[in-house]
């Protein structure tokens, strides 16, 4: 047939019998090797680094503000133990929060023990002793009853006024309110700025410009911090439910698998009519509601999430999600009818296979447990590594002066030239920086950070990937199940994948940490350009960033099925990608359809279980059942848990079904080599087991025959 080896020529050959093979080759050597040297030199460089971070950085400087000396308020062991917020001397010269958080306010700025809790200026203050002494409080440390208001002011040891504050990220605010529609600050609309001047309270605004919205964020983030205290053992039996439900699921799937496909697509389809039908009885029930029909637009953001929930608005934007999600699902359903029956076979298998090699249900654990070290490293090094710059000084004036914003020593500024020539100037802490050679490559320090945690977590997902295919692979290919399989497959496995091929799982996961760096430098060009306002650069940045996700996507898709490969035979990476990727094109329409199939049925079984988990914990929490009024804790938000609920659900049925479609696609890349190794006879039989014959027509011819 000239077509048919015409295509295999574009292709690849097709595999030939082999009457030694028997599963993944035991006999193999080392693959990559170049990768894999790499690889160690890289991780012993990131080492490095954490070593370097961690004797330079002081996370002291992301936990305790900083006053205009560089001391830290608050820290123990220090003078200003008993000092934990920041008070600034004039917060109006501070544009905004932002501000205060990331840079320097241009003005004094000292550590106390409480935010002021009055009006008072200093004029006033300085003719009463006991105002005077709590005056104090908000002044420097020299400061001395017998030293004149002139004399204090000119040194700006105090500020000039007070006004009542309130504390919000270690730092002192002004207390901003409203009254009658006009701004006060302490229930007084007017202040007395220290020199006899009478102020709006308004003028403060600038300098906490949105402290009002934060502020509020932070009452809401309390209050979800409240609701977690309230509700983290129902949360962990919630978590508990989905992990029997996903263990039940898998075991019924081991016994029933044809069945409970046909349940679980069923389930799938009430649960998400049953959301549609609830969607639109809220609707409706909000139609006779007074402002119900306010659009999510008009309405803007609100700290407190539950007013979207009192709008129609937002229950018809749920239900057409809903209603969109249904009518996908059924006609896929409608055009793959066809070949349901053959992934069902492959489920079936797949259950059968698990059943043999059990430990893999709990081999995520170990995945879990690696990422887990991966992205405690990576944290703990990026603090140390923001953290490791020395406190850098400069000149802050009031009047014009030729060294306006230059580095200074506040040790000798009194005496120095500066001072002489600019009386009015201070010199006060500005930032944390550096001009040595490791503070200039500080920048290349936190890339490295960032490009090994994505390398190693990569190859922690790849090593995972590997292994299990390794088991699945000897389970396919065992011609008397169980006998012919390693006595313990998942062991086995791990062990030829870490001596073998760590150059392999280095490279793979090499590529696509590449990819997933340029990604992130892409978004980063993104979030710079968005003030730019040029649209040719946004349309060529989308257009990149598209490019790109769908590049990382089929790279994911190209390593997952050359790490089966490599765990079967044992060849390198690059071999063992055009290998997969020929096997695939020559079976293309198989791959489309039938592969996807049997990840659309998975994909069903992970939303049944967090639709049921959902469902129970909505019910659970909102208080809907009488029968749980009384159970169900109060909180301020029921949503948190139930979100924390779905979303642990979706995570760990994702952690099972994982294996479920790694052992999948293993037997499928299996089941495809079956079938052009062998053609039923008795020298070549086929090892796919008879439901898949079935349905594909083949037979395993006997002697007789």
């Amino acid at each position: 047939m000239p077509e048919e080896g015409e295509y295999y020529g574009k292709h690849g050959e097709p595999r030939k019998f082999d009457p030694s093979f028997k599963g993944p080759i035991h006999n193999r050597g080392c693959t990559d090797i170049v990768c894999c040297i790499l690889f160690v030199l890289a991780i012993l460089a990131y080492f490095a680094v954490g070593i370097l971070a961690w004797s330079q950085g002081d996370p002291r400087k992301v936990i305790y503000p900083t006053d205009s000396r560089g001391q830290f308020c608050g820290q123990a062991g220090t003078p200003q133990e008993k000092k934990p917020l920041l008070f600034y001397f004039n917060i109006m010269k501070c544009a905004s929060p932002m501000v205060l958080l990331e840079f320097q306010c241009p003005t004094t700025q000292i550590c106390v023990e409480k935010c002021p809790d009055r009006f008072m200026t200093l004029i006033k203050a300085h003719s009463n002793k006991n105002d005077f002494d709590y005056y104090k409080n908000y002044c420097d440390q020299s400061v001395t009853n017998s030293m004149s208001v002139p004399d204090i002011l000119r040194f700006r040891l105090c500020p000039a006024m007070l006004t009542p504050s309130t504390p919000f990220t270690r730092r002192c605010f002004p207390a901003l309110g409203q009254k009658g529609g006009v701004i006060v600050v302490g229930n007084n609309s007017k202040f007395d700025d220290g020199s006899g001047t009478m102020k709006d309270a308004k003028d403060l605004v600038a300098g906490v410009k949105n402290a009002t919205v934060a502020i509020e964020a932070r009452q809401t983030m309390m209050k979800i911090f409240e609701d977690y205290t309230h509700s983290w053992y129902w949360i962990l039996i919630g978590l508990v439910i989905a992990t029997l439900t996903s263990l039940l699921f898998i075991i019924l799937l081991r016994f029933l698998a044809g069945i409970m496909v046909w349940v679980m697509i069923a389930l799938v389809i009430v649960v998400i009519g049953y959301g549609i039908f609830h969607c639109y009885m809220e609707y409706a029930a909000l139609k006779e509601q007074p402002g119900a029909n306010v659009t999510l637009q008009q309405l803007g953001f609100q700290t407190d999430l539950a007013v979207y929930l009192q709008i129609q608005q937002t229950w018809l934007a749920f239900m057409i999600i809903l209603v969109i999600v249904e009518v996908i699902i059924i006609l896929l359903l409608i055009f793959l009818r066809k070949r349901l029956l053959i992934a069902i076979a492959l489920i079936k298998e797949a259950s059968r296979a698990i059943g043999h090699v059990m430990c893999s249900l709990f081999y995520p654990l170990f995945t879990f447990l690696l990422l887990a070290i991966v992205i405690a490293y990576w944290a703990v090094t990026a603090v140390f590594l923001s953290t490791s710059n020395e406190p850098i000084y400069k000149v802050f004036n009031d009047t014009p002066c030729e060294f306006s914003r230059e580095v200074c020593n506040p040790g000798n500024y009194s005496t120095s030239a500066m001072k002489a020539q600019c009386p009015d100037t201070q010199c006060l802490f500005a930032f944390y920086g550096g001009e040595t050679v490791y503070h200039k490559y500080l920048i290349g320090l936190q890339f490295y950070n960032v490009f090994l945690f994505f390398w190693c977590a990569n190859f922690v997902t790849a090593l995972g990937q590997m292994t299990l295919a390794g088991a699945f692979a000897s389970y396919y290919w065992a011609f008397v199940k169980p006998d012919d399989m390693p006595a313990f497959p998942v062991f086995s496995a791990l062990g030829r994948s870490l001596r073998y091929h760590t150059g392999t799982l280095a490279f793979g996961s090499l590529i696509l940490s590449i990819i997933q760096i340029i990604r992130v430098l892409l978004e980063y060009l993104d979030h710079k350009l968005k003030v730019a306002q040029n649209k040719f650069a946004k349309f060529l940045l989308c257009c990149l960033k598209c490019c790109f996700w769908c590049l990382e996507k089929f790279i994911k898709f190209l390593n997952r099925n050359a790490y089966i490969m490599v765990a079967i035979y044992g060849k390198n990476f690059c071999t063992s990608a055009r290998d997969a990727f020929f096997l695939l094109m020559r079976n293309m329409i198989r791959v489309a359809v039938l592969d996807k199939v049997t990840d659309f049925l998975l994909f069903l079984g992970k939303l049944l279980i967090v639709g049921l988990v959902g469902v129970f914990a909505f019910f659970f929490f909102s208080g809907r059942v009488k029968a749980f009024e009384n159970t169900a804790p109060n909180l301020h938000y029921y949503w948190v848990p139930i979100l924390t609920v779905v979303i642990g659900s979706y995570l760990i049925a994702h952690g099972f079904f994982s294996v479920y479609s790694m052992c999948v696609d293993t037997l499928f890349l299996c089941f495809l080599e079956d079938l052009e190794r062998n053609d039923g006879s008795p020298e070549r039989p086929y090892l796919m087991p008879e439901s898949l014959r079935k349905i594909l027509n083949k037979k395993n011819k006997t002697t007789a025959q």
